[in-house]
């Protein structure tokens, strides 16, 4: 992940959104995605979970910027609440592809998935709490 990050181009990592654990990760697993669905591609059974899970992956981070940018705590509650759906469905769909894929790389790309998961259920929590806190919409991150 660190050698990853390194490669990212400056335009991506020098900004602010950069600073997101939630969307490195989630960029992070779209990248390793392209690989996985050329594989899944391969085999006519798991065709059709190559398309769905690469898309999927691909919606996590773009919904998490998507969001960042909004300037209410609801709006962003809505696109965080979006990637999360995406990344529930990408560990499902990787669960899918289990026969294909080896079982280290469903494992580590299933536990990725979690752990965005965790994050994102977090940031949905604390613009929940800011909003109420603050009886307001929240600054523009």
């Amino acid at each position: 992940f660190e050698q990853w990050e390194m490669n990212v181009p400056q335009e991506i990592r020098g900004d602010s959104l950069w600073k997101m654990r939630a969307y490195r990760l989630s960029l992070f697993l779209s990248d390793l995605g392209w690989a996985d669905a050329g594989k899944l591609l391969r085999d006519v059974r798991t065709a059709r979970i190559a398309d769905q899970l690469y898309r999927s992956l691909g919606n996590i981070s773009s919904s998490i910027a998507e969001g960042y940018c909004r300037g209410t705590s609801k709006a962003r509650i809505t696109f965080y609440e979006y990637s999360l759906g995406s990344v529930r469905e990408s560990r499902d769909w990787y669960y899918k592809g289990r026969h294909v894929l080896r079982e280290k790389v469903v494992d580590h790309r299933m536990n990725l998935c979690t752990e965005v998961i965790r994050l994102l259920i977090r940031m949905i929590d604390n613009e929940r709490t800011r909003n109420r806190r603050v009886g307001r919409t929240a600054p523009t991150i």
